[in-house]
């Protein structure tokens, strides 16, 4: 049987046990979330791109269609009746082809008279001359007068001056002969013929009997907008971009695809269209299997010059304000993020032009962006996007 004082002695032993309990329970659990906040805190992990300042191939897309190389709209030079077509329609014909035989009887009759009198002419000539030459003799001696013997030389002149005439004669008709035999002017494919055999047609007319294009090479008509074409020669003037001599040209295709062959720029026009405010610029592309047709609606991506000295940064790496400035993420040699304003030029594929604000041998971060803030610190490692970083590398300057 218990006595009230051994009945007091365990109820302090056992409040003192569970004030100690409580005690260490409320302690432990503070000192171990402070060891976990001084081991467990670790920077984040962000990938960077070291950016290289390099030579990088301007382009600009254009929007253009295919012209043919040369075109010819044949006509009938002299009139008559179409006897015979030499060609297949649609078909390659070269030049000096015989397309057309026009009626060439009297062509052939109109030759020959032509050639007698000629013939004529010359016989005429002959007796001139020797009367002339009597007279010159006899003159020498007084046994004719003067007058007569000019009149011998004037008669000789006249003669001589017929038999050309004579023979410029025969020559048109010997050219409107070989009219009768309307030839190809040029090489190339042939269209739809606008007359048949037993047509009656007449020289010179309006309208054509068939019309010839080369196709290989072709024409492309690109236009350009003329600020655009005024700030690629400003920043030629000014040394940030190198000109090329005759730059290359891709095309795309109405589809989608690629053309297999590249064209070079010949030229550009040295007016602007008022009513577009563009320039007209001309591309010239091999087309031997005449994939390219008159009239196509084509894209054209043109190298307009060398961008000297530039960065180049991948589009993702970019992030804009509300106002739309533009600006990346740095990494610097302690590990600290830095907001860098940077001013954006043309796009180039997958990545951006970076016209100011970077240097060479700086770290943007590509991968992270969502994780970071200015001033805290990263760990940083290569950006492993190797398809985009080949892209960059392939628009650099190959000279």
């Amino acid at each position: 049987m218990h006595t009230p004082s051994n009945t007091r002695r365990a109820y302090l032993l056992s409040a003192t046990a569970l004030a100690t309990a409580l005690l260490i329970s409320g302690c432990s659990p503070s000192q171990g979330s402070e060891r976990q906040g001084q081991g467990g805190a670790r920077a984040p992990v962000v990938e960077v791109l070291a950016v290289q300042a390099q030579n990088v191939m301007l382009t600009s897309e254009l929007a253009g269609r295919t012209a043919p190389y040369l075109i010819a709209e044949v006509r009938p030079q002299v009139s008559g009746i179409i006897q015979a077509r030499n060609f297949s329609e649609g078909g390659e014909v070269q030049a000096g082809q015989a397309l057309y035989q026009i009626e060439a009887a009297r062509y052939e009759s109109a030759l020959d008279s032509a050639k007698a009198n000629l013939a004529k002419a010359e016989a005429n000539l002959t007796s001139t001359s020797l009367r002339a030459a009597r007279y010159e003799e006899l003159a020498d001696i007084e046994a004719v007068s003067k007058q007569s013997r000019d009149d011998a030389r004037a008669a000789l002149k006249q003669a001589q001056a017929e038999v050309l005439s004579a023979r410029a004669q025969v020559r048109a008709a010997e050219i409107d002969l070989a009219y009768t035999r309307v030839n190809a002017p040029i090489s190339g494919r042939i269209g739809r013929s606008s007359v048949t055999p037993g047509a009656l047609v007449t020289a010179n007319q309006s309208s054509t009997l068939v019309t010839v294009q080369q196709l290989d090479p072709i024409y492309v008509d690109l236009t350009q907008s003329s600020t655009e074409l005024m700030r690629l020669q400003k920043d030629v003037a000014e040394g940030r971009v190198k000109a090329q001599g005759q730059g290359n040209v891709k095309l795309l295709l109405e589809d989608g695809s690629t053309y297999a062959h590249a064209g070079k720029l010949q030229f550009s026009e040295v007016s602007v269209d008022p009513s577009t405010g563009t320039v007209t610029l001309r591309a010239v592309f091999p087309n031997p299997k005449r994939e390219l047709l008159p009239g196509m609606y084509v894209r054209a991506v043109v190298e307009k010059g060398v961008s000297q000295q530039s960065i180049v940064v991948p589009q993702k790496a970019v992030s804009r304000d509300a106002k739309g400035n533009a600006s990346v993420m740095t990494v610097g040699a302690d590990g600290t993020v830095q907001a860098r304003p940077v001013a954006i030029g043309q796009s180039l594929g997958n990545n951006w032009l970076v016209t100011s604000g970077l240097q060479g041998g700086e770290n943007v971060i590509v991968e992270g962006l969502q994780v970071v803030q200015p001033g805290m610190t990263v760990q940083a490692t290569a950006w492993r996007a190797e398809g985009v970083q080949q892209t960059a590398q392939a628009m650099q300057a190959t000279h």
